[in-house]
C-alpha cells in the first residue's frame, strides 16, 4: 500500500501514514474531516474546556494548537515540567508524528468524537533488519563488520535521503511487534524501485535477523561476529517464498494474504476502539492493552488479518502507569524537573537548537545524542548571550556551553573590540585534567567553525614561563583562576576583549579556589566597565550543586541571569526552603509529630507527612484522629484512590481546614502534589526519596537571593527531619545536604555521622590503601574515596617480601622500571654485590632459549606464576584477570609482572611452565614513592608534562635513595638521586635529584608535611606479640623527650651481615636478644610508632613521663575476659603502653602536650596478651584478665580522670543488681578481625 513518511529518524524508528485507499483502513479523507471539524468545534467555542494544571496526565491525549502548522492538533503528553510560571508540556502530534512543547494553559479537553478516530501515524520500523557497524580491534590490527547496538551516522543520512528523493513510497506490513509495524519499505527514486531493507543490506549497513523471543529495539542484537551470507537470514514470510533472502518483489504492492484479512475486518472497525482519553470528572486510570487477542509471535497469516485492527485501533494512545516502586529509583535524579527563574523555550531537537549548521553536522558526525534535558533548557539562553547558571546532575559536562558559545564566536559581531592581543571566550576549570578535556572538545568541534584557534594555558611557578606567554589569533583560552592570576600578573590587559566567561564545575571552583575567582570577576568587571561599544559580555556557570557563593556572583557580576536548576535538592536550596533537623528518641516521634502539627495548626499550613511504611502510616493517622486532628492518608493498601484523596487535599484548605496529608514515599507520584508548605520526615529520608519528598513543596520554593536581614522564620516552606537514634544509614549524605543548605544542624547528627563515616572506614579494610595518602600523604575526600585510610597488617605488611627490602641499610640502590606518575614508580632495590636477581635473569634466558623447555600452558589459573618470553628476555609474570570460560582457546588474559611492577595483556598461549627453582625468589617489584613534593595549586593529580619529563629521565637507570620509612613493598625515599658509575676512580657522581628535576618544571612544589604523615600513618599499626610471625617495619631511633618536635629520621632494619658501622644499628623484633619479660614483671614498652620494635630505654624513662605530663580522660568498660580502656586523645603521635601484671603505663603526645596515665589496677592481667591500638581520636587499650570473672572497680585507688563508658552499656533484663550493662565495642583487636562483646559489673559511682 502507499504511504507518506512523516518523521524519520533511523530504519528502525519511522512514522507513516496510509495514502493509498485501503479497504478497513481509515483514509486520508476521514484525517480531512477531522481537521476541519476539530478547527470549526475549537475556533467557534472559544470557551471550550481548559484542562487545569493539577489534572494533567501524562500519556492522555488533549487538543493544543501547534503554530507552525496553524492547525488544531490531537497531542499526546509526554512529559510535564514545572517552571516558575507554570507547566510546561511536551507533546507528540499524533496525526502529524512531530514534537512540539505548549504551555499548560493552551491545552483543551479531546471531546470522545474526536477520540474515536485512530492516528493517522503509525510508528514503524524495517522488518528484521538489524545494524552493521566496523569494529576495529587495535591490539589484533583488524577490523571487522559486525551487529551494533544502535545505527551508525552513514546508515541513517542514507535511509533519510532515500526517503526525501523517493517519488513514491509503499509498504507491505509483515507483523506487529510492540505496538510497532514492522515493514517491507520500497521506494522510487528516479524511476528506479527499490528496496529499502535489501538495499541498506546490500551496502552493509545492516543484516537480516530474525528476532528471538519478544521483538525489541535494535538494540538486542547479539554482539556475536556474523556473516553477511545468506545462512543466517530468516526465508519463511507472508507473501511469496525466497531462497535466498527476504527480497520483496517490487511489483506486488500488497501480499496475497493480505486482501481477505482487509476485507475480513469489517466486524471489528464497527466497535468502537478503546481510547485512552478519560473524561476529566472520572477517577479511573485508563490503561489501555494492545489489541486483544494479538500475540507478539503467531502465524504470519492470522497476524496479518488482524494487521487492519492495529491500524484502527488506538492502542498508540496508551496511557503508561509506572509502577511506584520503579519511580523511586530515578527519585534525585528526576529527568523531567526543571526550576526556571524565566520563561525559557526548550530545543529538545538537534535539527531545531539554536546552533549554527556547521556546529550542527559536526555534533551528528561524531554521534552525538542529545540535545540532553539539561540541554534543551540552558542552549537557548547562552545562545541569546545572556548571563546563566545551570546546576544539573550533568553540570560537569562541558557539552552544556560549548556548542551555545562557539555559535556566539560564528555569528556576534566583534568589530568594536580593542585591537590588541586576548581572547573572547575564557572557560576556568577547575583543574588541569577538565581543561584538557574541554580544550580537547573545543578542538574535536572546531572543525565546523571558523577562525577558531582554542589555546590551553598550563603555567608553572616559573615566572618566566608567563612572561613569555603570547596569545595572538586565539579566540578561546581554556586554563585555570591559578593559571590565570599568573598570566595577569605580565599582563593586566588580558581580559580587555573578553565577552564570555564560563565557570565550569562551579562547586568546585568556589570550595577550593573562591579567593581567586572572585580576583579573576573584578578583573572582569573592571575591563567591561573600561570597554566601549554595545558588545556582548556574558557570565556562564555550570555545576552539579548550589554553592554558597553564588549568591554574590548573582548579586555583583551577573545581570539578571537565566537560573537553569534541574536537581529538585539544589531548587529547593535556591528556593530559600528551611531546612530543620528535630533530634529525638525513635519511641518518642509520634509525640514530636504533635507538637509540630500544633503550630502548623494554628497558621493553616499544607502539611505532608512522610513515611517508608504502611504501618507507620495507619499508626500516625489513629494518632492525629485522637488528638482532633484533622487528616488523609494514601500508601498502596488504601482503598481510597489517588484522585479521591487529591481532591480532599485541595477543599481542605480551600475551606480553610488545616490540610495533613500521611503517606507513604511510593504513593507521592501518583498525587502529583506539589503545593505543600511544610514537608515532615517521619522516617529518617534517604538520598533516593529526599529530592521527591521536597518536590511535594515546589509550588512554595521562592526563588530569590536571600538577604540576610531576612528572617528566615518567614519562609514559606519548610522541612522537618526527624532525627533519632535509628536513623544512622543515610546520616552522612543528609548531613552534606544540611551544612550547604547552611541549616541549623545540632550535635547529635554531627555524632551520628561521624560514627556512620568510622563504620564506612571500617568496612574498607579490605580495600587497598588510598593511593593519595602514601603518595601526598593526605586524602582530599575520605568520605567518598573508596580506598582505605589506615594500615591493614593482612594487607600491607606483605608476607613475601624481597631480602633488599629487610636486609637493607637506609641508603640502597633502586632500578626504576615502570613510572604511574611523577613521584611513583615500580622497580627493584639492587645489591651492590652479588645481586640475585641478576644472575636468576640470566639463568631464565639461557633457560629458554632451549626450544624444548619452551611448555605453554593449558589451564591458566589465578595467582599462579609463570613465564613469559618477550624477544630475548624472559620474565617471571602472575596471572591477575582471567576471562570467562566461554572464551576461546587463546584469550587475553591480565599479568603483572612481578619484578617489575608493571601489568599488561598477552595471549594465553604465550604463557610458559615457570619451573620451581625460578620462584623460590621473591618478587623483586617495589613501589617507590619520592617525599617532600606535590603538585602545585591543589592538584590532586600530577599534569602528564611532569611525569613524561620524569620518565624520560629516570626509566631503566640506577639510583641512590635514602629511606624514610617502609610498609611491605612500598618504601618512602628522600632524596632519590640519578648516580653515574665511573668504575676507574671508583667513584659515583650525583647528576640530578629527582625532587628538585620535578621542582624546576615549575608544576610542582614543596610538600614539608609528607613524611611526618607517613610516619603518622604507620602508627596505627596495632602493638602484637613479639612471638608473631611479622614482616619488620622502620623504627626511628631513640631520642630524649625534648627531640620530639624535631624530624625524625626512620631507617630501614639492617642486615647483621653487611658493614655499615656509618649508619646506626636498629633491633629486629626477631631479635633472639631480645626476651620478654616474665608475667610478674613489666613487659618492655610497645611504640606504635616503631611499628613493633622494642626500645627497653622507654621503660626508664616512664617516671619522667609521669612527672611532667597531663593525665587524660580515660572511659572504661569490661567482660569476663577482658577490660577495655579508652583513652581520649586526638591526633596521638610518639605513644607508648607499658603492661605490667598489675600495672598499666600510658603516655602520647597530642597537639603539642605530653599525657601520661599511670593505673594501678584493681586485679591483676596477662601483660603479654594486653594491646594497645591507637587511632585518630582516641587509644584503645586491651587488658585480658588473668582470671576470669567480673571487676567490681578498675582501680586500687579512686581516679577523677577514668569513669565508666556508658555508651558501650545495653540495658539487660537477667543482669544481676550491681549490673550496670552490656554493650559491644566495634574494633579489632591488634593482628586480628575477632569482634569482643563488652560488659561489666560494677557497685562503683562510674569515676573509676
Amino acid at each position: 500500500m502507499e504511504v507518506a513518511v512523516l518523521k524519520a529518524e533511523d530504519p528502525s524508528c519511522f512514522w507513516i501514514a496510509v495514502k493509498e485507499s485501503v479497504p478497513g483502513v481509515v483514509g486520508e479523507t476521514v484525517y480531512e474531516n477531522l481537521n476541519a471539524e476539530m478547527e470549526q468545534f475549537y475556533n467557534c467555542y472559544k470557551d471550550a474546556d481548559e484542562v487545569k494544571q493539577e489534572k494533567i496526565k501524562k500519556g492522555q491525549v488533549y487538543v493544543v494548537f501547534n503554530e507552525e502548522l496553524k492547525c488544531w492538533c490531537r497531542a499526546l503528553v509526554e512529559s510535564v515540567w514545572c517552571q516558575a510560571d507554570g507547566y510546561q508540556l511536551s507533546c507528540f502530534l499524533v496525526d502529524y508524528a512531530k514534537y512540539c512543547y505548549v504551555p499548560s494553559e493552551s491545552l483543551r479537553v479531546l471531546p470522545g468524537a474526536f477520540a474515536k478516530i485512530p492516528h493517522r501515524a503509525k510508528k514503524c520500523r524495517l522488518h528484521c533488519t538489524k545494524p552493521l557497524t566496523l569494529r576495529i580491534d587495535y591490539c589484533e590490527n583488524t577490523a571487522k563488520i559486525g551487529p551494533a547496538k544502535r545505527w551508525d551516522t552513514a546508515a541513517i543520512q542514507h535511509f533519510r535521503k532515500l526517503l526525501e528523493e523517493a517519488t513514491e513510497v509503499k509498504a507491505t506490513i509483515q507483523t506487529v511487534e510492540d505496538k510497532v509495524l514492522e515493514v517491507f519499505l520500497f521506494v522510487t527514486v528516479k524511476d528506479e524501485k527499490i528496496c529499502v531493507n535489501d538495499d541498506l543490506v546490500a551496502k552493509h549497513f545492516a543484516h537480516y535477523k530474525e528476532d528471538e523471543g519478544t521483538a525489541g529495539s535494535s538494540s538486542d542484537v547479539s554482539d556475536d561476529e556474523v556473516s553477511l551470507n545468506a545462512e543466517c537470514v530468516p526465508v519463511e514470510f507472508v507473501g511469496p517464498t525466497f531462497l535466498a533472502r527476504p527480497k520483496r518483489p517490487f511489483g506486488e504492492e500488497v501480499s496475497p494474504h493480505l486482501g481477505p484479512g482487509l476485507a475480513g475486518c469489517n466486524s471489528v472497525l464497527k466497535e468502537p476502539s478503546q481510547r485512552s482519553h478519560t473524561d476529566l470528572n472520572d477517577n479511573t486510570v485508563p490503561v489501555v492493552s494492545m489489541v486483544p487477542g494479538l500475540p507478539s509471535k503467531e502465524d504470519k497469516a492470522v497476524q496479518t488479518e488482524r494487521i487492519p485492527q492495529f491500524l484502527n485501533s488506538s492502542f498508540l494512545q496508551t496511557h503508561t502507569v509506572e509502577d511506584d516502586q520503579q519511580s523511586l529509583q530515578d527519585t534525585g535524579k528526576e529527568k523531567n524537573f526543571v526550576f526556571l527563574s524565566k520563561q525559557i523555550k526548550p530545543s529538545s531537537v538537534l535539527e531545531t537548537a539554536p546552533l549554527f549548521d556547521g556546529l550542527k553536522k559536526e555534533l551528528a558526525l561524531n554521534k552525538f545524542s542529545g540535545p540532553t534535558f539539561t540541554q534543551s533548557y540552558c542552549w537557548p539562553p547562552v545562545a541569546g548571550g545572556c548571563d546563566v547558571i545551570v546546576i544539573s546532575h550533568e553540570g560537569n559536562d562541558p557539552l552544556l556551553y560549548i556548542p551555545p558559545v562557539l555559535t556566539l564566536l560564528q555569528e556576534s559581531d566583534y568589530q568594536a573590540l580593542p585591537n590588541m592581543n586576548g581572547p573572547l571566550a575564557l572557560i576556568l576549570c577547575p583543574g588541569w585534567k577538565k581543561a584538557q578535556l574541554v580544550f580537547d572538545l573545543l578542538k574535536t568541534y572546531r572543525k565546523g567553525c571558523r577562525h577558531l584557534h582554542p589555546m590551553l594555558i598550563t603555567l608553572g611557578q616559573n615566572k618566566e614561563a608567563a612572561s613569555q606567554m603570547e596569545i595572538r589569533g586565539c579566540e578561546v583560552v581554556v586554563t585555570t583562576p591559578y593559571n590565570l592570576l599568573r598570566l595577569l600578573e605580565h599582563n593586566p590587559r588580558l581580559l580587555c576583549r573578553l565577552c564570555h566567561l564560563v565557570l565550569d564545575e562551579i562547586e568546585v571552583l568556589f570550595s577550593d579556589t573562591s579567593e581567586q575567582v572572585f580576583t579573576i570577576l573584578d578583573c572582569y568587571k573592571k575591563a567591561t566597565a573600561r570597554a566601549q561599544g554595545n558588545l556582548p559580555h556574558q557570565i556562564i556557570s555550570v555545576g552539579t550543586q548550589w554553592n554558597k557563593h553564588v549568591t554574590p556572583l548573582i548579586k555583583e557580576f551577573m545581570n539578571d541571569p537565566h537560573i537553569v536548576i534541574t536537581v529538585i535538592e539544589e531548587a529547593a536550596i535556591f528556593g530559600n526552603v528551611q531546612q530543620m533537623v528535630q533530634p529525638c528518641i525513635n519511641s518518642n516521634r509520634t509525640a514530636e509529630l504533635l507538637k509540630i502539627l500544633d503550630f502548623t495548626q494554628k497558621n493553616l499550613q499544607k502539611v505532608v507527612v512522610f513515611t517508608d511504611s504502611v504501618t507507620e502510616v495507619e499508626m500516625i493517622h489513629k494518632a492525629l484522629k485522637s488528638n482532633s486532628i484533622v487528616s488523609l492518608k494514601k500508601h498502596k493498601e488504601s482503598k481510597c484512590n489517588a484522585e479521591c484523596v487529591l481532591e480532599r487535599w485541595r477543599k481542605m484548605h480551600s475551606s480553610g481546614t488545616p490540610a495533613v496529608l500521611v503517606l507513604t514515599d511510593d504513593c507521592l507520584h501518583s498525587l502529583g502534589i506539589t503545593d505543600a508548605t511544610w514537608v515532615i520526615h517521619f522516617s529518617f529520608p534517604s538520598p533516593a526519596v529526599f529530592g521527591q519528598r521536597l518536590q511535594s513543596m515546589s509550588d512554595n520554593f521562592c526563588p530569590g537571593i536571600k538577604d540576610s536581614a531576612v528572617d528566615q522564620e518567614d519562609t514559606k516552606a519548610k522541612s522537618v527531619i526527624l532525627l533519632t537514634e535509628n536513623s544512622s544509614c543515610h546520616a552522612p549524605e543528609v548531613f552534606y545536604y544540611l551544612k550547604r543548605a547552611e541549616a541549623e544542624i545540632p550535635e547529635e547528627l554531627y555524632d551520628l555521622t561521624a560514627r556512620v563515616q568510622e563504620s564506612e572506614e571500617d568496612e574498607k579494610f579490605s580495600r587497598p590503601l588510598c593511593a593519595s595518602l602514601k603518595t601526598f600523604g593526605i586524602c582530599r575526600n575520605r568520605t567518598e574515596c573508596p580506598d582505605r585510610h589506615q594500615i591493614n597488617l593482612s594487607i600491607d605488611t606483605a608476607q613475601n617480601v624481597a631480602a633488599e627490602m629487610i636486609e637493607t641499610p637506609e641508603r640502597v640502590t633502586i632500578l626504576p622500571l615502570f613510572i604511574v606518575h611523577a613521584t611513583k614508580y615500580f622497580g627493584r632495590i639492587v645489591r651492590k654485590q652479588n645481586d640475585q636477581y641478576t644472575a636468576l635473569a640470566k639463568e631464565m634466558n639461557d633457560y629458554f632459549k632451549v626450544p624444548g623447555h619452551r611448555i605453554s600452558v593449558n589451564t591458566v589459573e589465578k595467582s599462579v606464576f609463570y613465564g613469559l618470553r618477550e624477544g630475548a628476555i624472559c620474565h617471571r609474570i602472575q596471572v591477575v584477570e582471567t576471562p570467562g570460560k566461554d572464551e576461546e582457546n587463546a584469550y587475553k588474559v591480565t599479568i603483572k609482572y612481578i619484578d617489575e611492577g608493571r601489568t599488561s595483556q598477552v595471549n594465553s598461549d604465550q604463557l610458559l611452565h615457570l619451573p620451581v627453582k625460578f620462584q623460590s625468589l621473591p618478587p623483586q617489584a617495589v613501589e617507590i614513592i619520592v617525599c617532600r613534593v606535590k603538585p602545585i595549586d591543589n592538584e590532586v593529580e600530577w599534569n602528564p608534562k611532569v611525569t613524561d619529563h620524569i620518565n624520560h629521565k629516570i626509566k631503566g637507570k640506577v639510583h641512590h635513595a635514602k629511606v624514610v620509612q617502609t610498609l611491605g613493598k612500598t618504601v618512602w625515599v628522600d632524596p632519590m638521586v640519578g648516580v653515574t658509575h665511573l668504575p676507574t676512580m671508583r667513584m659515583w657522581i650525583n647528576e640530578y635529584n629527582i625532587r628538585s628535576e620535578i621542582l624546576s618544571t615549575g608544576l610542582g612544589t614543596d610538600n614539608p608535611e609528607h613524611v611526618g604523615e607517613i610516619q603518622k600513618l604507620c602508627t596505627q599499626i596495632p602493638a602484637v606479640d613479639h612471638g608473631q610471625s611479622l614482616e619488620p617495619l622502620p623504627a626511628k631511633p631513640e631520642t630524649t623527650v625534648g627531640k620530639l618536635g624535631n624530624s625524625i629520621q626512620t631507617l630501614l632494619i639492617r642486615s647483621p651481615k653487611e658493614d655499615t658501622a656509618d649508619l646506626e644499628e636498629v633491633s629486629s623484633p626477631q631479635d633472639p636478644s631480645i626476651q620478654e619479660n616474665s608475667a610478674e614483671s613489666c613487659n618492655s614498652p610497645v611504640t606504635p610508632t616503631s611499628n613493633g620494635v622494642v626500645q627497653t630505654k622507654e621503660a626508664e624513662d616512664s617516671t619522667v613521663h609521669q612527672q611532667k605530663g597531663c593525665h587524660p580522660s580515660i572511659k572504661w568498660f569490661q567482660d569476663d575476659v577482658s577490660v577495655t580502656l579508652k583513652v581520649q586523645i586526638l591526633r596521638a603521635t610518639d605513644c607508648r603502653c607499658e603492661f605490667c601484671r598489675e600495672k598499666v603505663i600510658f603516655s602520647a603526645y597530642s597537639e603539642g602536650k605530653l599525657y601520661v596515665a599511670d593505673l594501678e589496677l584493681y586485679q591483676s592481667v596477662i601483660a603479654e596478651k594486653s594491646t594497645c591500638v591507637i587511632k585518630d581520636t582516641e587509644a584503645v587499650i586491651l587488658l585480658v584478665k588473668e582470671k576470669k570473672g567480673t571487676w567490681c572497680k578498675l582501680l586500687k585507688n579512686k581516679n577523677v580522670h577514668v569513669s565508666l563508658d556508658f555508651e558501650s552499656w545495653e540495658e539487660s533484663e537477667d543482669e544481676r543488681p550491681f549490673t550496670v550493662g552490656s554493650g559491644k565495642l566495634n574494633y579489632p583487636p591488634a593482628g586480628s578481625e575477632e569482634w569482643f562483646e563488652s560488659s561489666e559489673d560494677s557497685d562503683t559511682e562510674s569515676d573509676e
